[in-house]
């Protein structure tokens, strides 16, 4: 405190030299943005000023730690326009002189609310102006620095976006989000306790509580982390002076953050264990150990497997059944039941069998890994995605749809892949590249969505190391497999399939249907990607990629080389991978009036009013969303309940990737859809299974009468 004063006295003493004096350029750069430029009477906007230091210069988080001064603004505003306190990203731990700071390295941005008074006429004038002070500090040196910080908005629909609005969204994916589970923060002798019972997505071994205000513990002090399944425990040794109320604070990774707030209690009687041995982290104030105490000390082994031993097998056993159920979708079921009815018709070679059986396995468990691995190593590097995340880009679908029309023409006998089979078709080749090709075919057009079971795993992955995570998805694929590898190495299942004959040939082309379907279903969700300009630009290739097709055909009934046919399918698939294809311009109308679109604001808004809230987290592409919607959600049955209990829909649009989405998903443990949560009067929450029914929304928001 004492050496903030100091420093307070020296930006006092900055402004007060000679007006000749030598005045430097800022060394970090301050600018307003606005969300829109023309905020409604009666709600507002969200406002950013972003701060953008030198290299090697920063700014400090609003508790500085031992040295340093947060930013501060001060504003003049016009009559019926109000602006909230400012929000902060998390901060990182800066150690210099001996002294612990937390500081923004880097460029970034905090966040206000803007409120316009629903008195005022809209066309009104809205001058927005404000007086920014900071402190910006380099290794070496420190610089008390101010900005004037200006924008002029009009009240009005709030529809025009302002020229930052994506710098707006990206920042707001970077503040930390509301921790979704129980939080306590207790005295336990000389040290604070904080326990955090949720799917947080954090690394727990990189871990680090940043308290907000003074006070609670040193920032230098030494943390040790502890986790047992998905409880964090943070221990500190506790400050001199004793906070008392609330505690807020944030937890980070480096990586991602969530926001604690919690009551301080006093529990000196709580039990003491030996304190457990810890070595900390490399570049980090934070040690980490599993949680383990008295005859269980040892538990605190580096890698905490024993905790987490039954945690994860269940979570296999989830991914494997959510492989399992993945096919049963229109796009894979066709390919499954070619490829075991391929094992019967040319005889009962087991060696062959087991080979093809291996080699599908092994197509389906690379897909879903490689998926995995890009997943997590995109999480990684800072970016908010989840599991479909290639889904989310029109390129990505374009791509599929092509290859699903594929898949129908060759099931449909229009042209046929050459290779060593009995019928010349590709899916249903006899040999091991051929099942390998179908495998990996098989699980990448399969993840539009999660199915039941997988979203618990799927969501377990984001709080376990690569080196956990990655069996996880491998799990989905070889799921994936089992029903082949089952057909494949039990000879008593293949004699249980009817014997090969030229129905074979009949039902190959019905199979073509459900794949057809598939097509037709990727194309419109192209559609809603990317609008009507868009979709038609896709159509064009998907049909260049048929007549394609087609010629091949031709020329295969023809005995003519089909080198030449191929041309017009290489160029569909090439400009179909670097297009840039246009957003849709309008988002989906919500379905009725008590349906809104989805943000963590208006979420705890709504809790905070005791308005009952059913979130459904959804996307075009996912067909077990879609499909729950017109069971489930959509029937009369439910809508009327949902109104008589007063129940507010908030609708997440995952079809094109929403940070925010992503994030609260991540603080509810999951990374998949459909995710569907219901909130009561009371504010408890209860999270729904993916596969819903109007009977079960019906019971749950009945209960509420």
């Amino acid at each position: 405190m004492i050496l903030r004063i100091l420093i307070a006295l020296c930006a006092a003493l900055t402004a007060l030299s000679p007006a000749d004096a030598q005045v430097p350029a800022s060394h970090i750069a301050a600018d307003m943005v606005v969300q829109v430029v023309d905020p409604r009477p009666g709600a507002g906007t969200r406002i950013g000023i972003t701060m953008t230091p030198q290299p090697g210069w920063h700014a400090y988080w609003q508790n500085p730690g031992d040295s340093g001064l947060p930013p501060e603004v001060t504003w003049t505003l016009p009559e019926g326009v109000t602006i909230s306190r400012v929000e902060h990203p998390a901060p990182s731990l800066l150690t210099l002189g001996g002294l612990a700071s937390y500081v923004h390295k880097g460029r970034f941005t905090l966040l206000a609310n803007l409120s316009v008074d629903g008195s005022v006429p809209r066309g009104t004038s809205l001058p927005i102006r404000g007086e920014l002070t900071w402190l910006a500090c380099s290794d070496s040196l420190c610089v008390p620095e101010r900005a004037a910080i200006a924008t002029d908005l009009i009240a009005g629909g709030g529809n025009s976006a302002g020229k930052d609005a994506d710098l707006l969204r990206r920042s707001e994916a970077a503040l930390p989000h509301p921790g979704r589970g129980q939080a306590s923060v207790t005295r336990v002798g000389d040290r604070w306790e904080v326990r955090i019972a949720s799917g947080a997505p954090l690394d727990w071994r990189n871990v680090r509580l940043y308290p907000a205000q003074e006070g609670w513990f040193s920032a230098e002090a030494v943390q040790r982390v502890s986790i047992s399944g998905t409880q964090l425990l943070v221990s500190v040794p506790a400050g001199k002076s004793e906070p008392v109320g609330t505690f807020d604070g944030v937890l980070s990774d480096g990586r991602q953050a969530i926001a604690v707030q919690a009551k301080a209690n006093a529990d000196n009687s709580a039990r003491q264990a030996p304190e457990p041995q810890t070595k900390p982290i490399a570049h980090s104030n934070v040690a980490a150990v599993p949680l383990g105490q008295g005859k269980e000390a040892k538990a605190a082994i580096p890698n905490s497997a024993q905790d987490e031993g039954p945690s994860i097998a269940l979570t296999l056993v989830g991914a494997l059944l959510g492989g399992l159920l993945l096919n049963l979708m229109p796009c894979v079921f066709p390919i499954l039941s070619l490829k075991a009815l391929s094992l019967v018709r040319s005889g009962t070679d087991q060696r062959a069998a087991r080979i093809e059986g291996a080699a599908y396995a092994a197509g389906s468990v690379l897909a879903t890994t490689v998926l995995g691995a890009v997943l997590l190593a995109a999480r990684a590097m800072g970016h908010e995605i989840g599991w479909s995340f290639q889904l989310q880009d029109p390129r990505i679908m374009l791509v599929l749809t092509i290859l699903a029309l594929g898949i129908a023409l060759n099931l449909a006998g229009v042209f046929e892949l050459p290779g060593p089979s009995l019928s010349g078709s590709w899916l249903s080749r006899r040999d091991w590249i051929g099942a390998f090709g179908t495998g990996l075919l098989a699980a990448v057009i399969a993840t539009p969505c999660s199915g039941p079971f997988m979203g618990v795993a799927l969501g377990a992955a984001l709080l376990l190391p690569a080196s956990a995570a990655l069996p996880i998805f491998t799990g989905i694929g070889f799921g994936m497999a089992l029903p082949f590898l089952l057909i494949a190495f039990v000879p008593r299942l293949r004699r249980l399939l009817p014997r090969p004959g030229s129905w074979m040939a009949d039902l190959r082309r019905i199979l073509a249907i459900p794949m057809l379907l598939t097509a037709l279903g990727l194309i419109w969700v192209l559609g809603r990607q990317v609008g009507v300009t868009g979709m038609v630009v896709g159509l064009g290739l998907v049909m260049l990629a048929a007549i394609g097709l087609w010629w091949v055909g031709i020329r295969q009934h023809r005995g003519k080389r089909t080198v030449v046919a191929l041309a017009p399918v290489a160029a569909a698939f090439l400009v179909s991978a670097i297009i840039e294809l246009p957003e849709a311009s309008l988002a989906a109308a919500p379905t009725s009036p008590e349906t809104e679109p989805f943000s963590e604001k208006r979420y705890a808004e709504l809790r905070a009013a005791g308005t009952p809230v059913f979130v459904d987290m959804t996307a075009d592409w996912c067909l077990v969303c879609q499909v729950n919607r017109k069971v489930a959600i959509d029937r009369p049955a439910t809508q009327h309940a949902f109104r008589a209990a007063g129940v507010v829909t908030l609708l997440g649009d995952w079809t094109r990737g929403d940070p925010a989405i992503t994030r609260f998903l991540e603080s509810r443990g999951r990374n998949s859809i459909p995710y569907y949560l219901y909130t009561d009067a009371e504010g408890r929450t209860e999270e729904l299974p993916q596969v819903l029914s109007s009977n079960l929304l019906v019971k749950i928001v009945s209960a509420e009468r």
